[in-house]
Parts: structure tokens; sequence; C-alpha cells
């Protein structure tokens, strides 16, 4: 049976890490001929910093080819990164052997974005949810029982549901078998890549409110990975903003939301269908650009309608966390939240 590894309600200090990311990055070299010659080098990741507190939820978002995948399968052992390392509850893992993966697993956990790819469709539920724990030692029939029905129960699902098999299912309930399967070897992390985006929008907000239900009641805690802002204002504690490989805006949600001074979050925030802030914000256009041939100076310049000489010519500056907890990848940032604040200050007075 499940027990919660960190009580709601509980403090969480700056120390009480249980995931960091430091200076993370993963090369892809592509192509090239004889001896390699002509060979390019794919930058997926490229220097990323992240911090993840017990019982948090880190929202991860960007648009598709920023990397935040990439960065996931790098925390759950399944890419091999070009440098950087990563440290689980105070242990480096990206320099323990390949045969640690299994005890990995029993740590980070991953819910999918499409349940039905996801799942076998020739095993039933119980298949599913018994198969990694005898992976993992535990072999007492009445206790994989025990678990098995314990874990449907906590996503929603009746145990006599157990031998039915995925097509039986509708596409909410696929995912909570996902979920169901992520738990069952009570992991400390789970990471959400787009969890609701291949769902109905009725059925979004029951599975969004499910993970955070587990969240307290099982004291996990959460990466969710998502393009969409309005899922990630709902569930996070705090944001990191993705864009080509680095990390551009990070800090608390309220911040990221009410004050966003990098011009990608602000585009971002803009795009949500609904957004509770109306004050104007940077809009943008374009495509993501390729990441075999990236621009000079700041990889957002040929978007930004901020840009200026200094930007196409030299990166962002260093990514440092202000006092507030704000960090910002942009030369012209002060300039840039002062106008939004101002902008918000002028629609709370009409």
């Amino acid at each position: 049976m499940l027990e919660p590894q960190n009580g709601p309600g509980e403090a969480r200090g700056d120390d009480d890490l249980i995931l960091s990311v430091e200076d993370l990055a993963v090369h892809f070299p592509l192509g090239g001929g004889l001896f390699g010659r002509g060979r390019r080098l794919l930058r997926a990741v490229d220097g990323v910093h992240l911090k993840l507190k017990r019982g948090e939820c880190l929202g991860l978002v960007g648009e598709s080819g920023s990397g935040k995948s990439t960065v996931a399968l790098s925390i759950l052992g399944l890419v091999t990164p070009t440098r950087g390392r990563i440290v689980l509850d105070g242990q480096v893992v990206t320099s323990r052997p390949s045969g640690d993966r299994k005890a990995l697993a029993r740590t980070v956990q991953m819910v999918f974005q499409d349940p039905y790819a996801s799942l076998n469709p020739r095993q039933t539920v119980r298949r599913t949810l018994e198969d990694p724990l005898r992976v993992h030692g535990v072999t007492a029939r009445s206790e994989i029982e025990d678990r098995v029905a314990t874990m449907l129960r906590h996503v929603g699902l009746r145990p006599e549901q157990a031998d039915r098999y995925p097509h039986e299912f509708s596409g909410g309930q696929r995912q909570r078998i996902g979920i169901a399967r992520a738990l069952i070897l009570n992991p400390r992390i789970v990471i959400c890549d787009e969890p609701v985006s291949a769902l109905d929008v009725s059925i979004r907000a029951q599975i969004i409110n499910l993970l955070l239900e587990l969240k307290d009641t099982l004291g996990l805690s959460y990466i969710m990975i998502s393009h969409d802002l309005g899922v990630v204002e709902h569930m996070s504690d705090r944001v990191a903003v993705m864009y080509l490989g680095r990390i551009v805006e990070n800090g608390d949600w309220r911040e990221i939301f009410e004050r966003p001074a990098h011009p990608y979050t602000q585009a971002l925030i803009a795009a949500i269908p609904d957004p509770l802030h109306h004050a104007p914000l940077a809009t943008t256009g374009g495509d993501l650009p390729n990441p075999l041939n990236p621009p000079n100076g700041c990889a957002f310049s040929p978007r930004c309608r901020y840009a200026e000489d200094v930007c196409r010519r030299e990166p962002g500056p260093v990514l440092e966390t202000r006092p507030d907890g704000h960090a910002v990848r942009c030369w012209r940032a002060d300039e840039i939240s002062g106008r939004v604040a101002l902008a918000l200050g002028e629609e709370a007075h009409r």
C-alpha cells in the first residue's frame, strides 16, 4: 500500500530539494560521411538548471522542440547527458552504472501524453499494474493484489475493472490507468508529459484535479511538462520557461503569470485562450528556429519585437536568480517587466 512521502502542508525550506539538475546539456550528432566529416550537432538541451522541492509542482513550458521532453528523459535515465549532472535526493544519478536504472525507476516515473499509445492493448489492466511490481521484487500474491486494488481506487477506478483491456475504457479512464501504472512503484517524483492534451476538454479538469489530489495525499513532487500555460497556471508552484534548449525565465507561478519579464513568456501567456490577465503583452510570429542552425545572439531575437542590436549580437545574460526568486535571460528584462507592471497598474485603476 502506498504511503505519503511528505505530508501535505509540511514546510518546504530552500534546502528541501528532492531533485537538482545542474548545467544539463544533451547534444545529438547528426549526419556526417566518412570519418564523421560534415557531421552537425543538435543541441537539444544546452545548459539547463532546475530545482524541485519535495511536495512541489514545477511547470516546464515551451513550444514543441524546445527541449522539455529531452530534459525529462535525462532525469529518467533514458538519455545520457553530454554534460552536467542530476542529483536525486542527495545522490548523483548521472554517474551511476546503467544497471541502476531499475533503482531510479522506483523514484521517478512518468505519465505520458497519449494514454492509449502508452498502454499495451494485449494486456489487461491487472497485468499492466502487476508486471512492474514483479520486476521490482514484489512476489507475494496477496501483496500484489492489494496494491493493485488500492491503486485503482486511488485513481477513481474499481478493482473489478482490473480484468478489462485498454480498448474497453474511455480516454479519461485510460489516462487514470496510466497514472496508476506510474504510481504503483510508490515513486517520489512523477513527470507528467502533456498529461491532458490528448483528452476531451470536459475530461481535462477531472484528470488535473486527480493529479492535484494524489500529489497532496501521497506527498508527490511533480514536473508538469506542457505548452498549455492554462494547465500549468492551475497546477504549478513554480514555472520554468524553455526556448531552444535553454531556460529563459523561471520563478514563482504568480510572478511569472502576473509580471512576465521575457518576451517569449509574454507571448505564451498572451496565447492562452481565455487569459486571466488582460494587460497588453508581447505577441510573436514565426516558428521555432532550426536548432541545427540557431540565430546569432539571443535565440529569440528574430521573433522578438523588443530586439535591439545587442540582442542580435550577444546571447542573453546568464540566468541569475533575483532576491524575489525570479530569474530571466534577457538583455531588456528590467525594462520589459516595468512596462508590464505599468500596464497592470493602469488596468487596475480602470
